[in-house]
C-alpha cells in the first residue's frame, strides 16, 4: 500500500481524483484491510494545515483526539477525552471518528454546537451539515461552530465490548435577539436524537419542551439521565 501525504487541499484533491483512500488515524481500518485486502493508495490528511486547525470554534479533521483541549467548548472536549484508551486517542481523528466510526462519540458534541462541516471532494471544499457527513461519508476537512455560552458532555460507565454507553451533549447558545437556546443530544445505542428549547427562568419548564422535541421517544431511563444532566447545566 502506497500512502500519499499531501501538504495542500490541492494536493488532496489530486490524490482523491486519482482515487487514493482517506484513512483518518486508521484505528477502524487496519483491522478490515488486514481481512479483505489493503488499498493500492491511501491517503491521510495530517500534513495538510487547513486539516489540523485546533481553535476555539473550528477543528480540522485531522486533528487526533488526544490533542482536544480546552482551547474548544467543554462538550467537544469532553467527548475526545472518552473515546477509547490513550492510544487509541493518540491515533484516532475527528474525521475518523465522525465518519469512518459507527458509534461516532463526536457527534452529540457537534450536533449541539450546531456545527457546519467543510468536506473535500476531488473537484474542491465545500460547506454542508452533519446530517449529509452521517450519510454520505465524505471527507471531513473540518468543523466550524458558534461558541456557546456553556456546554457539558456526559457518557455513562460501561463494559468493553458491550453495548454502546448512553452519551448526553448540552450547549446553550444565545440568539439573535438576546434570548437563549438550550440544545441537547443523546447517542442511545447507536442512534443519536436531538432536540432544541428556548431557555426560560424555569427549568422544569425549559425540559418540559425539550421532552416535546425528537427526545420524546427516549426510554425513561435515559431521559432520567439527561434531565439530570442539563438541569445542572442550566444551573
Amino acid at each position: 500500500m502506497l500512502l500519499r501525504l499531501p501538504t495542500s487541499v490541492s494536493e488532496a484533491q489530486e490524490c482523491l481524483a486519482e482515487g487514493a483512500v482517506p484513512i483518518g488515524g486508521a484505528t477502524l481500518l487496519w483491522a478490515t484491510w488486514q481481512r479483505d485486502g489493503f488499498p493500492e493508495v491511501a491517503m491521510s490528511l495530517r500534513e495538510v494545515p487547513e486539516a489540523n486547525v485546533l481553535e476555539r470554534t473550528t477543528v480540522g479533521g485531522a486533528v487526533v483526539l488526544h490533542r482536544i483541549d480546552d482551547r474548544v467548548p467543554d462538550a467537544l472536549r469532553l467527548a475526545a477525552a472518552q473515546v477509547g484508551t490513550g492510544a487509541v486517542r493518540r491515533s484516532a481523528t475527528v474525521g475518523g471518528n465522525l465518519v469512518g466510526s459507527t458509534l461516532r462519540c463526536l457527534l452529540p458534541a457537534a450536533i449541539v454546537l450546531d456545527a457546519r462541516a467543510t468536506v473535500l471532494e476531488a473537484d474542491g471544499i465545500r460547506e454542508t451539515d452533519l446530517s449529509e457527513v452521517v450519510a454520505k461519508r465524505p471527507v471531513l476537512l473540518g468543523l466550524r461552530w458558534r461558541e456557546p455560552v456553556a456546554s457539558a458532555f456526559f457518557k455513562l460507565a460501561a463494559e468493553a465490548g458491550g453495548p454502546p454507553p448512553l452519551v448526553v451533549a448540552a450547549a446553550v447558545h444565545t440568539g439573535d435577539g438576546g434570548n437563549r437556546r438550550l440544545r441537547v443530544a443523546v447517542r442511545d445505542g447507536y442512534d443519536v436524537l436531538s432536540g432544541s428549547a428556548t431557555c426560560t427562568p424555569d427549568t422544569a419548564q425549559t425540559l418540559h419542551a425539550l421532552r416535546g422535541t425528537e427526545l420524546i421517544d427516549l426510554s425513561s431511563a435515559a431521559w432520567d439521565v439527561v434531565r439530570s444532566k442539563v438541569a445542572a447545566l442550566l444551573a
